[in-house]
């Protein structure tokens, strides 16, 4: 049986060219080539799809906008093929669902090998995308020591800090309460507390201390 897939890029020569590509391939079967992310989305709702191959930057609703709409709503695994490697794009696209991201410039064989794999539910990524993902996470990784640092966590018991966290999440006293087991007005207590050791005024200067290791006071 032949691999099902459908091609979504704005660009008509590269929609007909890859449709040449791949149906000269005996394994696939190109259902239908579209200009956008929702006709791609409206399409597989509609039909039975086995791959969708997303170019990312697209009128409408772009292919990581797809891949998330398609991940949470059909079977079809999204495979980006893409002339950028911007790593927004490729973080992105990874975590909304997308099996594979390549660059448009690889050898069809390569292509070919990659919706194969996508189809028996591997995941593809090229060795070029996958060092910018890692560069990527290093990156996060020291933002995210750097903002730990600059909150003095000395300040805060920890049950403070715990509530603090809690906080940030959105939850309520009561919320807080059931999960730490402690009374509705002791939570209360412990955030008048937070307060006065911050100076900060309510709740939602609370969070964004914990998120952003700042003191906002507006």
């Amino acid at each position: 049986m032949k691999i099902k897939v459908i091609i979504a890029d704005d660009n008509s020569f590269i929609r007909e060219g890859m449709k040449i590509i791949l149906t000269s391939f005996p394994e696939f079967e190109v259902l239908t080539t579209v200009q956008d992310g929702k006709e791609a989305v409206e399409y597989c709702e509609q039909h039975e799809v086995d791959v969708a191959m997303l170019d990312v930057r697209m009128p409408n609703m772009n292919g990581v906008e797809a891949t998330k709409i398609l991940t949470l709503s059909t079977k079809t695994k999204p495979l980006i093929l893409t002339t950028f490697d911007d790593d927004e794009y490729i973080l992105d696209a990874v975590k909304y669902g997308a099996k594979g991201y390549l660059l448009k410039n690889n050898d069809p064989d390569l292509i070919r090998s990659a919706i194969i794999s996508v189809h028996k539910g591997h995941n593809v990524i090229q060795d070029v995308v996958l060092d910018k993902i890692k560069r990527n996470l290093a990156g996060e990784k020291e933002r995210e020591e750097n903002k730990w640092s600059a909150i003095d966590k000395s300040l805060f018991t920890e049950r403070e800090w715990s509530i603090i966290s809690l906080i940030a999440k959105g939850l309520s006293n009561r919320d807080i309460s059931k999960q730490l087991f402690i009374s509705e007005g002791t939570v209360a207590n412990y955030v008048t507390s937070i307060l006065g050791k911050t100076g900060l005024e309510h709740r939602t200067q609370i969070a964004i201390y914990y998120l952003t290791g700042e003191i906002n006071y507006e």
